[in-house]
């Protein structure tokens, strides 16, 4: 544990490791996902393996998400003030849910019980190991001695800087839910077309490009590295990519960024995208995360 004054807090939803998270002092709080009815943890695959939840979804499992109720929010952040520390919670995309309303409603709840402590609801416009690049440059920051406030306004001030451009070999989870309409869906397997998404300035996904074969998407998401990256080529800070059940794909991906970009910081962390997102986008999706420009729509 840092001697921090302040607790650095996400949602499971940021996709690294339970261990990466440990290591880094970063506090979580569990989204909930139920497989053929049954509800489980979104807990970094701890309680199922993410090979084994994957190939059930492949096998036709029936999925759904939930996201974390105020109750929730409210007896964890509890136990975080108990402890007599501040809180900068970071919440996953608006865009994509509405735990940031949970997590400030929850905070509401608890002024009056807590007049001398602080939380900060930042909402990270990002998801999967993109929300997880950010924390990780919080938790940089907060070991160089920022305060609570300096670190939430970096948030602020960055967030729209960390890119999240992803791809998809297979469509039968987004025609599922509706993100690819069935016709499409068809044309686009039998034609292997793979669309190249990524996230907008509101913190929604957004389909860019239909690229056709894998090879050639990968090789166009390296590119928009090139294209977006601060400082392009010469870009110094860390990379992510998460995989849902393609390491191969996400391998391919990162030979490429490490060959492009010699001056990265470490070489990419591969992480595994996580049951909640996963839930919807199904197996074969691979996502690259950077810090670039500014996301301006």
């Amino acid at each position: 544990m840092t001697n921090s004054s302040y607790v650095l807090s996400c949602c499971s939803t940021a996709d690294l490791s339970h261990e990466h998270f440990v290591a880094r002092d970063i506090s979580y709080v569990c989204f909930h996902y139920f497989l053929d009815g049954k509800e489980y943890p979104d807990d970094l695959g701890q309680t199922i393996p993410f090979d084994e939840f994957y190939s059930r979804m492949a096998n036709g499992a029936d999925t759904k998400t939930s996201q974390v109720s105020v109750g929730e929010f409210v007896q964890y952040f509890q136990n975080i003030l108990d402890q007599g520390k501040d809180i900068l919670h970071v919440s996953l995309s608006s865009g994509l849910s509405g735990s940031v309303n949970s997590a400030r409603n929850a905070w509401e709840i608890l002024k009056e019980q807590y007049p001398d402590r602080k939380i900060y609801i930042v909402d990270s416009l990002g998801a999967s190991s993109g929300y997880g690049l950010l924390m990780d440059r919080l938790a940089d920051l907060r070991d160089e001695g920022y305060s609570l406030e300096e670190v939430r306004d970096w948030a602020e001030e960055n967030k729209l800087r960390v890119h999240h451009w992803f791809f998809s070999t297979d469509l039968t989870f987004y025609i599922k839910g509706g993100r690819v309409s069935k016709t499409a869906g068809i044309f686009g397997t039998i034609l292997k077309i793979c669309p190249l998404l990524n996230m907008d300035n509101l913190g929604r996904l957004i389909p860019r490009y239909k690229i056709r074969t894998k090879p050639a998407v990968i090789k166009r998401t390296a590119e928009m590295m090139v294209e977006h990256a601060e400082g392009g080529k010469d870009y110094s800070g860390k990379c992510y990519i998460s995989q849902s059940a393609c390491y191969e794909d996400a391998r391919a991906l990162a030979d490429i960024v490490e060959a492009t970009f010699p001056k990265l910081n470490g070489k990419v962390e591969i992480y595994s995208v996580g049951t909640t997102i996963g839930s919807h986008t199904g197996p074969g999706t691979v996502a690259l995360f950077f810090f670039g420009d500014k996301r301006v729509d």
